[in-house]
């Protein structure tokens, strides 16, 4: 799995109509998009649910790497997304694991991702096996509909990224909340729900 994000800040007297209607207008068209597991397009609006910007900020889980390639490199996609903002920087996590209730809202409400560094001599096998546990246990609980995690291996961080019915009452110190405007899931059910050990420590 390959987590993805682009955040589009957007001035402060922006209206963010504009970007509902763009959604609204196109957001289907990754309904059906190969390799694809879920894509979650996200705004967060000034004054609202703390955010001090206004901001595009479309969230990917992408169950083949080769999709989100082609979603980048293709021309097509991605080259809407310049064509009408500008080139954004594209944060990159390698996907661990990603949970998920078996049914879903129409659109669920709100998202929260929280990234925190990793300490340098961190058990990166530990941090993931716990992490996976405790998202895992959001999904089982009814708190999250979904809960995935990545890890940036240039710069050492952790990422999780959840999905609400509604706003979630208790949101981790440093998180972010998101506005869900759309979500689209062809290949939800191929996003891995474990990491699988393909070598053996040795002996």
């Amino acid at each position: 799995m390959l987590v993805m994000q682009y955040e589009i800040t957007l001035p402060a007297d922006y209206d963010m109509r504009v970007v509902r209607d763009r959604v609204a207008r196109t957001g289907h068209l990754l309904d059906r998009y190969p390799g694809l597991g879920v894509k979650a397009f996200l705004v967060r609006e000034r004054g609202i649910d703390g955010s001090s910007v206004n901001q595009y900020a479309p969230f990917y889980l992408w169950a083949d790497a080769a999709g989100a390639a082609s979603f980048l490199w293709s021309g097509t996609g991605f080259s809407a997304v310049m064509r009408d903002f500008g080139r954004p920087v594209v944060q990159t996590w390698v996907g661990g694991t990603a949970h998920q209730a078996a049914r879903w809202p129409a659109v669920p409400s709100h998202a929260v991702r929280h990234r925190s560094p990793l300490p340098t001599d961190a058990d990166l096998a530990g941090i993931a096996r716990e992490t996976d546990t405790r998202l895992a246990g959001a999904v089982e609980a009814g708190e999250a509909l979904l809960a995935a995690y990545g890890i940036d291996p240039r710069t050492w961080e952790l990422v999780t990224f959840t999905l609400h019915r509604q706003r979630p009452a208790l949101v981790p110190e440093g998180a972010e909340v998101f506005q869900v405007l759309h979500v689209s899931t062809p290949e939800r059910e191929q996003l891995p729900t474990h990491v699988a050990r393909r070598l053996e420590p040795a002996p």
